[in-house]
């Protein structure tokens, strides 16, 4: 200490030493497990950059608000406690840990989890056993080798063979490490340092966003086209709550909850996901350039088993006399779009949450890893609903002759049977037939508040069609004659687009939304026919 001080004081940093006594206690920590949750708040949010696209199956966009409950032990002094097996999309730095005797001293996020990656990261430059079995004669053969380069990408490793990547060798090999390091985790962990002046047994409370998480909702609406010619155009709208947990963390028995709506979240920039995950090996070329060809030959596909083989002799024989005829009877197809309609065992409950919509699982659930929960969100049956022909003119030549789309179009209110937030998600539309329900149009919906207009856009139909002719032309305007003709059996009502600067007045044109549209309602088996001028820029 005498030498440490006289070079201290060559450089003028102190004059004389100043010795401090060691505290052998304060290196004396006890470590403290959490590996329970006594009970667990999941509050998942939706993928603000997600668009209408569906949830990311790999990893979701989405983030999760989570409150755990833990019943741990303090000793008395200085403690670390490890929480185990948190999410590990956590945000470390969102972490709140309440109900400790004297609070946080300090805390950590582990962040590197003992997997095939986290290895081949934590022996990065250092050296591993290589053990191969020979497939011909089964003898085992070990070698040192360092890795050079991995995990991403590749395992590279060198010996006194030279370089080699790892599994391109063309026999079963795995690299044995000669201890596990002790800065990897078996699961995600946050550890903290706390202080108590006895022991304590406390119930503490872990709050912390992590990613990885996100919801939608998932429309089913199941029309009656016998209603349809009847003029009671009615749909039967359920909606599944799909929640998406990509983290290999299960939640069990979790209050689940899920939140409607864009909160305002700034960018806090990409998160580092642990290194809690496999392998992805590449290997290319197996051997010299010139050995491999430019067109492998492929060994032919194994023949089909028995049971496939059997099966395609009975439908070539698919005419015989013996066969048997299934008949489906009218009752039948009567339950099976009965059926469609999922029956709400349990249904979230929405409740108001500032601007945002709340929606909250009655009932404790499972969550688990890699996976995805779905509960029903909305019910509602006899939903009214308009079917209406939509079609730009702008999007049609003279002479063009093309099949119409039409949308359903809804009043988000009571009078129309709904009168509640539509959350944004994707929807099916389901038609009953003689062969039971069947699909005839898929898309995403928005957000939809109470009192709003909603509409669904759904598929051409080729017995609706529009044509365009141009007519008589002069130098300001120049006049058109639109054609619309319905080959249904019941009328159709229409709204045909005109984004042009028109000449004159029109009786049958309004103005919808800032553009001209023709309004019309075309019975059946008949066509309406629009003429009109469009105003011609001068030259």
């Amino acid at each position: 200490m005498r030498a440490l001080s006289s070079l201290f004081s060559t450089f003028g940093l102190f004059s004389s030493a100043i010795i401090f006594p060691i505290n052998s206690d304060a290196f004396a920590r006890e470590t403290v497990i959490s590996s329970e949750r006594d009970s667990v708040n999941l509050t998942i949010y939706q993928d603000p950059n997600r668009f209408g696209r569906s949830i990311n199956a790999n990893w979701p966009r989405g983030y999760a608000l989570i409150s755990e409950k833990r019943t741990i032990t303090i000793p008395k002094g200085e403690t670390q406690i490890r929480f185990e097996d948190v999410s590990e999309g956590m945000f470390p730095e969102s972490a709140v840990v309440s109900g400790l005797p004297q609070g946080v001293i300090e805390k950590n996020r582990d962040e590197r989890l003992l997997s095939p990656f986290g290895l081949v990261d934590a022996y990065l430059k250092r050296r591993v056993t290589i053990k191969r079995t020979n497939g011909e004669t089964g003898a085992i053969t070990e070698k040192e080798a360092f890795i050079t380069a991995g995990p991403t990408g590749g395992v590279v490793l060198e010996s006194d063979e030279g370089f080699e990547a790892l599994r391109c060798t063309g026999l079963p090999e795995r690299i044995i490490y000669p201890k596990a390091p002790e800065d990897l985790s078996a699961k995600p962990t946050l550890s903290i340092i706390t202080q108590s002046d006895r022991e304590v047994r406390a119930t503490v409370t872990l709050t912390y966003l992590a990613s990885g998480f996100d919801w939608q909702a998932n429309y089913i609406a199941n029309i009656d086209p016998d209603a349809i010619a009847d003029g009671e155009k009615k749909m039967d709208l359920f909606a599944w709550l799909t929640v998406a947990n990509g983290g290999n963390q299960s939640f069990d028995n979790a209050n689940l909850m899920a939140i409607a709506g864009s909160p305002n979240r700034e960018n806090i920039g990409r998160q580092i996901r642990p290194t809690g995950k496999g392998l992805r090996l590449q290997c290319w070329p197996q051997g010299r350039t010139h050995q491999i060809p430019l067109r492998g030959n492929f060994p032919p596909p194994p023949p089909p088993s028995v049971e496939v083989s059997s099966l395609i002799d009975s439908l070539e024989a698919a005419e015989c006399e013996e066969c048997e005829v299934i008949v489906v009877t009218a009752s039948r197809l009567k339950s099976l779009s009965e059926t469609l309609t999922p029956v709400a065992a349990i249904k979230a409950e929405q409740e108001n949450l500032g601007d945002l919509k709340l929606y909250r699982i009655p009932e404790k659930v499972d969550v688990k890893a890699k996976g995805q929960k779905q509960v029903a969100m909305i019910v509602q049956p006899d939903a009214q609903y308009r079917r209406i022909f939509v079609a730009d003119v702008s999007e049609f030549e003279d002479g063009d002759t093309f099949p119409v789309e039409y949308i359903l179009r809804s009043q988000n209110d009571r009078e129309s049977g709904l009168g509640l937030a539509l959350p944004s998600g994707h929807f099916s539309v389901f038609e009953n037939s003689k062969y039971g329900p069947l699909l005839i149009g898929e898309g995403s919906l928005a957000d939809s508040a109470i009192d709003e207009e909603v509409e669904l856009f759904m598929s051409e139909v080729p017995d609706v069609r529009l044509e365009i002719q141009s007519a008589k032309k002069s130098k300001r305007r120049q006049n058109y004659i639109a054609t619309l003709s319905n080959a249904l059996s019941h009328p159709i009502e229409a709204e045909i687009n005109i984004p042009y600067i028109l000449s004159g007045r029109h009786k049958n044109i309004k103005e919808i939304d800032g553009i001209a549209t023709w309004v019309v309602t075309v019975p059946a088996n008949d066509e309406a026919v629009l003429k009109y001028s469009v105003k011609l820029e001068r030259q």
